[in-house]
């Protein structure tokens, strides 16, 4: 079982910035995939970004490339999400995610809210 601990999330005026973290709960974090997904008010959940430890493959929604950027610190069983030029759509809760297979999230956090206002 991987417990994941979102936080960094907060209100924000568009154009700026904000760095998300998870913490991961395991001594195999450098097994996971992890992934950022986010979730708007009356949405479905939706796909943010990836990063495969094991090819240090990274992965982005065409919405969010070029403006976010996705770490992690394996030593520290952390996770990132570094938010810039940020707009009021990107308002949004958005979850870290853990998973062993390519496409299969095992383990969600509780999420942390984004606001983003205009």
């Amino acid at each position: 079982q991987v417990q994941l601990v979102e936080s960094g999330g907060g209100l924000v005026q568009a154009g700026g910035s904000l760095r998300l973290s998870c913490t991961a709960s395991t001594r195999t974090f450098g097994n996971y995939d992890m992934g950022w997904f986010r979730q708007a008010l009356g949405k479905e959940r939706e796909f943010v970004s990836s990063i495969t430890w094991r090819g240090a493959y990274t992965n982005y929604a065409d919405s969010v490339k070029d403006r976010f950027t996705i770490s992690g610190d394996n030593a520290k069983n952390m996770l990132y999400l570094q938010m810039n030029s940020l707009k009021p759509e990107d308002t949004a809760v958005y979850y870290c995610a853990a998973g062993l297979l390519v496409g299969k999230w095992d383990y969600w956090g509780q999420g942390t809210q984004v606001t983003v206002s205009s």
